[in-house]
Protein backbone atom coordinates (compact mmCIF):
# COMPACT_ATOMS: atom_id res chain seq x y z
CA UNK A 1 0.00 0.00 0.00
CA UNK A 2 1.23 3.59 -0.98
CA UNK A 3 2.02 5.93 1.78
CA UNK A 4 -0.07 8.83 2.10
CA UNK A 5 1.58 12.35 1.15
CA UNK A 6 1.42 15.32 4.14
CA UNK A 7 1.19 18.16 2.67
CA UNK A 8 0.23 20.34 6.28
CA UNK A 9 -0.16 19.75 9.77
CA UNK A 10 -2.09 22.25 11.44
CA UNK A 11 -0.90 25.42 10.28
CA UNK A 12 2.52 24.23 8.76
CA UNK A 13 3.29 23.80 5.11
CA UNK A 14 5.57 20.19 4.86
CA UNK A 15 8.80 20.72 2.77
CA UNK A 16 9.42 17.02 3.01
CA UNK A 17 10.26 14.23 5.47
CA UNK A 18 13.46 14.23 7.25
CA UNK A 19 13.16 10.57 9.18
CA UNK A 20 11.03 7.91 10.32
CA UNK A 21 10.62 6.15 13.78
CA UNK A 22 9.33 3.18 15.38
CA UNK A 23 6.89 5.23 16.91
CA UNK A 24 7.05 9.18 14.84
CA UNK A 25 8.09 10.58 11.88
CA UNK A 26 9.86 13.84 11.30
CA UNK A 27 8.85 16.55 9.05
CA UNK A 28 10.63 19.19 7.50
CA UNK A 29 8.01 22.54 7.87
CA UNK A 30 7.64 26.37 7.20
CA UNK A 31 6.63 28.44 9.72
CA UNK A 32 4.94 30.88 7.79
CA UNK A 33 4.27 33.39 10.79
CA UNK A 34 7.99 33.35 12.46
CA UNK A 35 9.63 32.74 8.92
CA UNK A 36 11.63 30.27 9.53
CA UNK A 37 12.01 26.14 8.45
CA UNK A 38 11.20 24.02 11.69
CA UNK A 39 11.27 20.17 12.02
CA UNK A 40 7.92 18.96 13.38
CA UNK A 41 7.91 14.99 15.41
CA UNK A 42 4.47 13.45 14.14
CA UNK A 43 3.11 10.67 16.90
CA UNK A 44 1.61 7.75 15.18
CA UNK A 45 -1.78 7.59 15.71
CA UNK A 46 -1.49 3.58 15.37
CA UNK A 47 1.30 4.29 18.77
CA UNK A 48 -1.19 6.75 20.67
CA UNK A 49 -3.48 4.32 20.64
CA UNK A 50 -2.33 0.72 20.66
CA UNK A 51 -3.57 -0.99 23.65
CA UNK A 52 -0.02 -2.34 25.13
CA UNK A 53 2.24 1.14 24.16
CA UNK A 54 -0.61 3.97 23.91
CA UNK A 55 -0.48 4.92 27.85
CA UNK A 56 2.93 4.89 27.43
CA UNK A 57 3.41 7.38 24.35
CA UNK A 58 1.06 9.85 25.50
CA UNK A 59 3.60 10.30 28.72
CA UNK A 60 6.08 10.34 26.32
CA UNK A 61 4.45 13.01 24.14
CA UNK A 62 3.27 15.00 27.72
CA UNK A 63 6.67 15.08 28.91
CA UNK A 64 8.24 16.52 25.49
CA UNK A 65 5.50 18.96 24.89
CA UNK A 66 5.75 20.44 28.66
CA UNK A 67 9.41 21.70 27.73
CA UNK A 68 8.33 23.80 25.16
CA UNK A 69 9.83 27.57 25.67
CA UNK A 70 11.58 25.91 28.93
CA UNK A 71 15.17 24.74 27.09
CA UNK A 72 16.38 27.69 25.55
CA UNK A 73 20.08 26.73 25.63
CA UNK A 74 22.21 27.38 22.43
CA UNK A 75 23.20 23.55 22.41
CA UNK A 76 19.89 21.83 23.46
CA UNK A 77 17.21 21.80 20.44
CA UNK A 78 14.58 24.40 21.47
CA UNK A 79 11.15 23.20 21.75
CA UNK A 80 8.86 25.59 19.97
CA UNK A 81 5.31 24.65 20.09
CA UNK A 82 3.01 21.10 21.10
CA UNK A 83 -0.17 20.01 19.44
CA UNK A 84 -2.51 17.58 20.62
CA UNK A 85 -6.40 17.46 18.63
CA UNK A 86 -8.05 14.91 17.49
CA UNK A 87 -6.56 14.29 14.53
CA UNK A 88 -2.67 14.32 15.14
CA UNK A 89 -0.12 14.94 18.34
CA UNK A 90 3.55 17.10 17.07
CA UNK A 91 6.30 18.87 18.12
CA UNK A 92 7.54 21.73 16.57
CA UNK A 93 11.46 22.44 17.18
CA UNK A 94 13.93 24.03 15.58
CA UNK A 95 15.30 22.28 12.62
CA UNK A 96 18.77 21.51 12.63
CA UNK A 97 19.89 20.60 9.39
CA UNK A 98 23.39 18.84 10.06
CA UNK A 99 22.36 14.98 10.46
CA UNK A 100 23.26 13.47 13.97
CA UNK A 101 27.00 12.47 15.37
CA UNK A 102 25.99 8.79 14.40
CA UNK A 103 28.14 9.09 11.12
CA UNK A 104 31.38 10.17 13.40
CA UNK A 105 31.04 6.67 15.41
CA UNK A 106 32.20 4.55 12.46
CA UNK A 107 36.31 3.93 12.42
CA UNK A 108 36.58 5.34 9.53
CA UNK A 109 35.21 8.70 10.08
CA UNK A 110 36.19 9.69 13.66
CA UNK A 111 36.92 13.26 14.78
CA UNK A 112 39.75 14.71 15.77
CA UNK A 113 40.89 14.34 19.43
CA UNK A 114 40.07 18.02 19.91
CA UNK A 115 36.78 17.71 18.25
CA UNK A 116 35.44 15.09 20.27
CA UNK A 117 36.50 17.35 23.28
CA UNK A 118 34.53 20.33 22.00
CA UNK A 119 31.57 18.15 21.24
CA UNK A 120 31.43 16.14 24.09
CA UNK A 121 31.70 19.54 26.60
CA UNK A 122 29.17 20.82 24.70
CA UNK A 123 27.00 18.43 25.77
CA UNK A 124 28.28 18.47 29.23
CA UNK A 125 27.22 22.11 29.75
CA UNK A 126 23.87 21.81 27.86
CA UNK A 127 23.00 18.59 30.03
CA UNK A 128 23.83 20.89 33.61
CA UNK A 129 21.39 23.39 32.17
CA UNK A 130 18.39 21.03 31.94
CA UNK A 131 19.99 19.46 35.29
CA UNK A 132 19.17 22.39 37.20
CA UNK A 133 15.44 22.70 35.83
CA UNK A 134 14.98 19.09 36.79
CA UNK A 135 15.07 17.50 33.64
CA UNK A 136 17.61 14.28 33.01
CA UNK A 137 17.54 13.38 29.57
CA UNK A 138 18.14 9.64 30.20
CA UNK A 139 18.30 8.45 26.22
CA UNK A 140 21.48 10.13 25.20
CA UNK A 141 23.08 8.78 22.10
CA UNK A 142 24.92 9.81 19.01
CA UNK A 143 21.32 9.64 17.03
CA UNK A 144 20.08 12.32 19.78
CA UNK A 145 22.97 14.74 18.97
CA UNK A 146 22.31 16.62 16.33
CA UNK A 147 25.15 18.74 14.24
CA UNK A 148 24.81 22.35 13.49
CA UNK A 149 27.84 22.98 12.09
CA UNK A 150 31.50 21.05 12.68
CA UNK A 151 31.68 20.92 16.88
CA UNK A 152 28.24 23.04 17.21
CA UNK A 153 26.32 20.57 18.06
CA UNK A 154 22.29 20.71 19.59
CA UNK A 155 21.35 17.98 22.16
CA UNK A 156 17.97 16.68 21.15
CA UNK A 157 15.12 14.06 22.17
CA UNK A 158 13.78 14.97 25.52
CA UNK A 159 10.77 12.78 25.80
CA UNK A 160 12.33 9.70 27.47
CA UNK A 161 13.34 12.46 30.11
CA UNK A 162 12.86 12.31 33.84
CA UNK A 163 11.34 15.26 34.82
CA UNK A 164 12.39 15.69 39.04
CA UNK A 165 10.56 18.98 39.38
CA UNK A 166 7.06 17.57 38.82
CA UNK A 167 4.66 14.90 40.48
CA UNK A 168 4.08 13.19 36.95
CA UNK A 169 5.26 8.86 37.54
CA UNK A 170 8.20 8.81 35.97
CA UNK A 171 8.38 5.94 33.34
CA UNK A 172 10.94 3.13 33.84
CA UNK A 173 12.45 0.93 31.21
CA UNK A 174 13.32 4.20 29.04
CA UNK A 175 16.71 4.12 27.56
CA UNK A 176 18.98 2.70 24.56
CA UNK A 177 20.79 -0.24 26.35
CA UNK A 178 24.45 0.02 25.26
CA UNK A 179 23.82 3.77 26.55
CA UNK A 180 22.37 2.59 29.67
CA UNK A 181 23.78 3.28 33.11
CA UNK A 182 23.78 0.41 35.66
CA UNK A 183 21.51 1.84 37.93
CA UNK A 184 19.13 2.06 34.40
CA UNK A 185 19.49 -1.90 33.96
CA UNK A 186 18.35 -2.59 37.67
CA UNK A 187 15.41 -0.03 37.34
CA UNK A 188 16.83 1.98 40.65
CA UNK A 189 16.28 5.30 41.14
CA UNK A 190 18.03 8.01 38.61
CA UNK A 191 20.12 11.17 38.90
CA UNK A 192 22.13 13.24 36.78
CA UNK A 193 24.66 10.63 36.95
CA UNK A 194 23.19 8.42 34.57
CA UNK A 195 23.10 11.38 32.01
CA UNK A 196 27.17 11.38 32.83
CA UNK A 197 27.38 8.06 32.10
CA UNK A 198 25.91 7.65 28.88
CA UNK A 199 27.79 10.85 27.76
CA UNK A 200 30.74 8.93 28.47
CA UNK A 201 29.74 6.33 26.39
CA UNK A 202 29.40 8.46 23.80
CA UNK A 203 32.80 9.83 24.08
CA UNK A 204 34.26 6.64 24.25
CA UNK A 205 32.34 5.50 20.80
CA UNK A 206 33.31 9.29 19.25
CA UNK A 207 37.15 8.46 20.04
CA UNK A 208 37.50 4.99 19.41
CA UNK A 209 34.51 4.03 16.63
CA UNK A 210 33.22 1.28 18.43
CA UNK A 211 31.26 1.09 21.69
CA UNK A 212 32.38 -0.13 25.08
CA UNK A 213 30.57 -3.26 25.19
CA UNK A 214 28.81 -5.27 23.06
CA UNK A 215 26.47 -8.13 23.23
CA UNK A 216 24.38 -10.87 20.73
CA UNK A 217 21.07 -9.97 23.02
CA UNK A 218 20.08 -7.41 25.85
CA UNK A 219 20.88 -9.68 28.85
CA UNK A 220 24.32 -10.35 28.28
CA UNK A 221 24.71 -6.59 27.41
CA UNK A 222 23.74 -5.79 30.55
CA UNK A 223 25.98 -8.48 32.20
CA UNK A 224 28.77 -7.18 31.01
CA UNK A 225 27.88 -3.11 31.96
CA UNK A 226 26.72 -4.29 35.46
CA UNK A 227 30.27 -6.16 35.69
CA UNK A 228 32.69 -5.92 33.00
CA UNK A 229 35.49 -3.15 33.21
CA UNK A 230 34.97 -1.26 29.49
CA UNK A 231 38.75 -1.35 27.43
CA UNK A 232 40.37 2.50 27.46
CA UNK A 233 40.24 4.37 24.48
CA UNK A 234 44.26 4.23 24.20
CA UNK A 235 43.89 0.39 23.55
CA UNK A 236 41.97 1.18 20.66
CA UNK A 237 43.29 4.12 19.47
CA UNK A 238 46.93 5.02 20.15
CA UNK A 239 46.83 8.81 19.85
CA UNK A 240 44.27 9.25 22.74
CA UNK A 241 45.66 10.44 25.54
CA UNK A 242 45.88 8.87 28.83
CA UNK A 243 44.30 12.15 30.43
CA UNK A 244 41.26 11.19 28.49
CA UNK A 245 41.42 7.62 29.52
CA UNK A 246 40.92 8.66 32.93
CA UNK A 247 38.21 11.27 32.06
CA UNK A 248 35.93 8.64 30.08
CA UNK A 249 36.86 5.60 33.03
CA UNK A 250 35.38 8.05 35.70
CA UNK A 251 32.29 9.40 33.51
CA UNK A 252 31.39 5.60 33.14
CA UNK A 253 32.52 4.24 36.52
CA UNK A 254 30.22 1.39 37.37
CA UNK A 255 29.97 2.17 41.11
CA UNK A 256 28.57 5.84 41.86
CA UNK A 257 30.66 6.92 44.33
CA UNK A 258 33.78 6.97 42.13
CA UNK A 259 31.63 8.44 38.86
CA UNK A 260 31.69 12.24 38.64
CA UNK A 261 29.04 13.48 40.67
CA UNK A 262 28.48 16.68 39.16
CA UNK A 263 28.42 17.93 35.54
CA UNK A 264 30.84 20.77 36.40
CA UNK A 265 33.38 17.90 37.64
CA UNK A 266 33.28 16.21 34.00
CA UNK A 267 32.89 19.29 32.04
CA UNK A 268 36.22 21.11 34.50
CA UNK A 269 38.35 18.11 33.47
CA UNK A 270 37.55 18.69 29.63
CA UNK A 271 38.26 21.85 30.03
CA UNK A 272 41.58 21.00 31.86
CA UNK A 273 42.72 18.56 28.52
CA UNK A 274 41.75 21.53 26.11
CA UNK A 275 43.80 23.79 28.15
CA UNK A 276 46.99 21.62 28.93
CA UNK A 277 47.44 18.64 26.77
CA UNK A 278 49.04 18.67 22.89
CA UNK A 279 45.93 17.85 20.15
CA UNK A 280 45.16 18.21 17.54
CA UNK A 281 43.33 21.66 16.73
CA UNK A 282 42.66 25.07 14.88
CA UNK A 283 43.39 28.22 16.93
CA UNK A 284 41.69 27.69 21.03
CA UNK A 285 38.67 25.37 20.96
CA UNK A 286 35.85 26.97 22.22
CA UNK A 287 35.75 24.88 25.36
CA UNK A 288 39.39 26.38 26.77
CA UNK A 289 36.99 29.78 25.57
CA UNK A 290 34.28 28.74 27.17
CA UNK A 291 35.68 27.65 30.53
CA UNK A 292 38.35 30.99 30.32
CA UNK A 293 35.24 33.24 30.66
CA UNK A 294 33.48 31.53 33.36
CA UNK A 295 37.18 32.51 35.42
CA UNK A 296 37.03 36.19 34.92
CA UNK A 297 35.84 38.33 37.35
CA UNK A 298 34.39 40.63 34.79
CA UNK A 299 32.28 37.78 33.46
CA UNK A 300 31.02 36.41 36.56
CA UNK A 301 27.22 37.83 36.87
CA UNK A 302 26.87 36.04 32.90
CA UNK A 303 24.87 32.74 33.02
CA UNK A 304 25.95 30.06 30.75
CA UNK A 305 23.84 30.90 27.71
CA UNK A 306 24.60 34.79 27.97
CA UNK A 307 28.30 33.33 27.88
CA UNK A 308 28.24 30.85 24.71
CA UNK A 309 26.65 33.93 23.22
CA UNK A 310 29.69 36.08 23.80
CA UNK A 311 31.80 33.67 22.38
CA UNK A 312 30.04 34.07 19.36
CA UNK A 313 30.09 37.51 18.71
CA UNK A 314 33.47 38.01 19.66
CA UNK A 315 37.02 37.81 18.26
CA UNK A 316 40.39 36.57 20.64
CA UNK A 317 43.43 38.37 19.65
CA UNK A 318 46.87 37.71 20.78
CA UNK A 319 49.24 40.91 20.99
CA UNK A 320 52.46 40.76 20.85
CA UNK A 321 54.38 43.18 23.73
CA UNK A 322 54.79 47.12 23.23
CA UNK A 323 52.02 46.43 20.12
CA UNK A 324 49.57 49.29 20.28
CA UNK A 325 46.03 47.85 21.10
CA UNK A 326 44.37 51.45 21.17
CA UNK A 327 45.47 54.62 19.95
CA UNK A 328 45.10 57.85 20.96
CA UNK A 329 42.52 60.20 18.91
CA UNK A 330 41.07 56.64 16.66
CA UNK A 331 37.47 56.44 16.52
CA UNK A 332 35.88 53.90 19.35
CA UNK A 333 33.86 50.95 17.72
CA UNK A 334 35.31 48.16 19.56
CA UNK A 335 35.86 47.56 23.82
CA UNK A 336 38.63 44.54 25.16
CA UNK A 337 38.98 42.46 28.22
CA UNK A 338 42.05 41.26 29.41
CA UNK A 339 42.15 37.36 29.38
CA UNK A 340 45.87 36.97 29.91
CA UNK A 341 48.83 39.56 30.18
CA UNK A 342 48.82 43.13 30.95
CA UNK A 343 48.51 46.26 29.38
CA UNK A 344 49.72 50.15 29.89
CA UNK A 345 47.18 52.84 29.60
CA UNK A 346 49.38 56.22 28.06
CA UNK A 347 48.37 59.51 28.12
CA UNK A 348 50.82 61.91 26.23
CA UNK A 349 53.70 58.83 27.34
CA UNK A 350 52.34 59.50 30.75
CA UNK A 351 51.33 56.13 32.12
CA UNK A 352 48.11 56.23 34.14
CA UNK A 353 46.99 52.42 35.06
CA UNK A 354 48.48 48.89 34.08
CA UNK A 355 45.34 46.30 33.66
CA UNK A 356 45.79 42.79 33.95
CA UNK A 357 43.60 39.51 33.38
CA UNK A 358 40.13 40.18 33.84
CA UNK A 359 40.23 43.99 33.37
CA UNK A 360 38.72 45.92 30.41
CA UNK A 361 39.70 48.20 27.82
CA UNK A 362 38.38 50.89 25.66
CA UNK A 363 35.03 50.58 27.61
CA UNK A 364 34.06 54.18 26.63
CA UNK A 365 33.44 53.52 23.11
CA UNK A 366 30.52 51.05 24.80
CA UNK A 367 29.44 53.34 27.26
CA UNK A 368 29.62 56.62 25.10
CA UNK A 369 27.35 55.17 22.62
CA UNK A 370 28.88 56.78 20.50
CA UNK A 371 31.95 56.47 17.84
CA UNK A 372 33.77 58.58 20.22
CA UNK A 373 37.69 59.84 20.09
CA UNK A 374 39.79 57.59 21.92
CA UNK A 375 41.74 59.77 25.02
CA UNK A 376 44.29 57.18 25.71
CA UNK A 377 47.18 54.84 24.17
CA UNK A 378 46.60 51.28 25.13
CA UNK A 379 49.89 49.27 24.16
CA UNK A 380 51.07 46.01 25.62
CA UNK A 381 52.81 45.89 28.48
CA UNK A 382 53.56 41.50 27.60
CA UNK A 383 52.77 39.55 25.12
CA UNK A 384 48.89 39.37 25.78
CA UNK A 385 45.16 37.77 24.90
CA UNK A 386 42.33 39.94 24.81
CA UNK A 387 38.55 39.33 23.93
CA UNK A 388 37.53 42.02 21.27
CA UNK A 389 33.90 43.05 20.96
CA UNK A 390 32.71 45.21 18.67
CA UNK A 391 30.50 47.95 19.42
CA UNK A 392 27.81 47.44 16.74
CA UNK A 393 27.80 44.09 16.91
CA UNK A 394 26.83 43.99 21.11
CA UNK A 395 23.78 46.28 19.81
CA UNK A 396 22.19 43.24 18.25
CA UNK A 397 22.96 40.57 21.03
CA UNK A 398 20.19 39.61 23.12
CA UNK A 399 18.59 42.05 26.15
CA UNK A 400 19.91 40.06 28.85
CA UNK A 401 23.38 39.50 27.52
CA UNK A 402 23.25 43.18 26.76
CA UNK A 403 22.01 43.98 30.12
CA UNK A 404 24.73 41.65 32.04
CA UNK A 405 26.72 43.99 29.89
CA UNK A 406 25.03 47.05 32.05
CA UNK A 407 25.52 45.68 35.09
CA UNK A 408 28.83 44.68 34.57
CA UNK A 409 30.30 48.33 33.79
CA UNK A 410 28.35 49.63 36.18
CA UNK A 411 29.66 47.38 39.07
CA UNK A 412 32.92 48.63 37.37
CA UNK A 413 32.25 52.14 38.03
CA UNK A 414 30.96 52.28 41.03
CA UNK A 415 34.31 50.50 42.29
CA UNK A 416 36.37 52.79 40.39
CA UNK A 417 34.32 55.76 42.23
CA UNK A 418 35.09 54.32 45.48
CA UNK A 419 38.80 53.55 45.10
CA UNK A 420 39.03 57.39 43.88
CA UNK A 421 36.94 58.32 47.05
CA UNK A 422 39.53 56.43 49.30
CA UNK A 423 42.77 57.94 47.38
CA UNK A 424 41.41 61.59 48.07
CA UNK A 425 40.43 60.84 51.58
CA UNK A 426 43.90 59.95 51.98
CA UNK A 427 42.61 56.17 53.27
Amino acid sequence: MAESVVNKIGKYEILGKLGDGATSAVYLAKDEFNDRQVAIKLVSQTALKDQNRGQLMHRLFLTEASLAGKLNHPHIVEIYDAVADEDNAYIVMEYVSGGTLQRFTRPDNLLAIGDVIEVIYKCARALDFATQIGVIHRDIKPANILVKDNTDIKVTDFGSAAITMTERTMVDGIGTPAYMSPEQHLNLPLNLQTDIYALGVVMFQLLTGRLPFTADNIAGLAHQILNADPPLPSEIRQDVPSEIDVVVRRAMARDQSVRYMTWEQFAGDLAAIAAGVPLPKHGVLDTEKFNTLRTLSFFKSFGDVELWEVLRFSEWVDVAKDEVIIKEGDPGDFFGIIVSGEARVLRKRRLLSLLKSGECVGEMAYLSGADMPRSADVVAATDLRMIKIGVKKLEHASEICRLNFDRTYLRILVERLAAANSKLAGI
